[in-house]
């Protein structure tokens, strides 16, 4: 029997979940996708990256954490627990595929709900390959943005399974506002690229050992952070335009709450940025930096996602 026809009888013994249940899973798939890259960040501001220093075992011969003269066990801890996360990224991922495979969802949603355990492989991967390497900079860099890519496409997949599977998509603004808002996407990349930037070149390397130092990205930071703020300066003058745009051409209710949502974290954001860099980027800003940076994510998907509806289509009278 093919794999894919023996999984899908295997499926068919499931409960059928509602669309409620599908957008609960989803719910939880962002939580997680932006989840681990917090957790990440606690790993890097706590220097904790080598807590576990093998991949995937934490120690040769052992997946867990255990006593070493070289390794305090307060790092091992921080790096195994954001180890475990992954855990709860690889269940929810897995549930998504289910719930939708059992609902017979149409094909988008389910290429959706399959990109996430995709993921979750690929950013164990270059997990693996960001230990081994010993925290290289960039390697550390696209973990980060590998995480926030699926932020955005685990949103789309909330809105997604939301939608009548029957249904005919159209547009609810016009066109070249839509537009607008992919550009503001592409600003938002942009912003979340220089980010990564200034935390190469900055005091968190993920690890202090006076042996084995992190190697650094060999930029001076004041210039990565002018232009890291110049950007998210255009992203935000972004956001307003189209905010403007949007309430002259009248957009629905449901695009400019996401459209407020939305300018009050890249505000909130920009607040964090901005004191961070005038006290000497403390730790705890860190993490809740990374946090706002999957919120913006988030966020920008969902207004984008929102400029398309999926409507049942209108019988037609005879």
């Amino acid at each position: 029997m093919p794999a894919g026809r023996l999984f899908l009888r295997c499926v068919d013994v499931l409960p059928l979940p509602s669309t409620r249940t599908q957008r609960l899973i989803a719910i939880a798939v962002i939580l997680t996708q932006g989840g681990i890259a917090v957790t990440g960040a606690i790993v890097r501001v706590t220097a904790s990256g080598l807590g576990c220093p093998t991949w995937p075992q934490c120690f040769p011969g052992s997946f867990t954490p255990i006593p070493h003269p070289e390794v305090a066990g307060i790092h091992q801890a921080v790096e195994f627990g954001n180890r475990l996360i992954t855990f709860l990224v690889v269940l929810t991922a897995a549930l998504a595929v289910l719930a939708v495979t059992r609902a017979r969802r149409r094909r988008e949603v389910l290429v959706y709900a399959w990109l996430m355990p995709a993921s979750t492989v690929a950013q164990a991967v270059m997990g693996g390959i960001t230990v081994l390497t010993g925290l290289l900079w960039w390697t550390v860099a696209i973990h980060l943005l590998a995480s926030m890519t699926m932020v955005w496409l685990s949103v789309l997949l909330f809105v997604k399974i939301g939608e009548p599977d029957t249904g005919v998509p159209r547009l609810v603004v016009p066109p070249p506002l839509r537009w607008l808002t992919a550009l503001t996407g592409i600003a938002l990349a942009a912003v979340l690229v220089t980010g990564t930037l200034v935390t190469a070149a900055g005091p968190h390397a993920g690890d202090k050992s006076i042996e084995r130092p992190v190697p650094r990205l060999m930029i001076e930071i004041t210039t990565l952070v002018h232009t890291h703020s110049s950007l998210l300066v255009a992203y935000l003058s972004l956001v307003v335009a189209l905010g403007f745009a949007l309430l002259a051409v009248r957009a629905p209710r449901a695009v400019m709450i996401r459209l407020g949502v939305l300018l009050a974290l890249v505000l909130a954001q920009g607040l964090v940025g901005a004191v961070q860099f005038f006290t000497g980027v403390p730790a705890a800003l860190v993490a809740v930096h990374v946090a706002g940076a999957a919120a913006c994510t988030a966020a920008t998907s969902a207004l984008w996602a929102s400029m398309r509806q999926r409507a049942e289509p209108t019988p037609v009278e005879r």
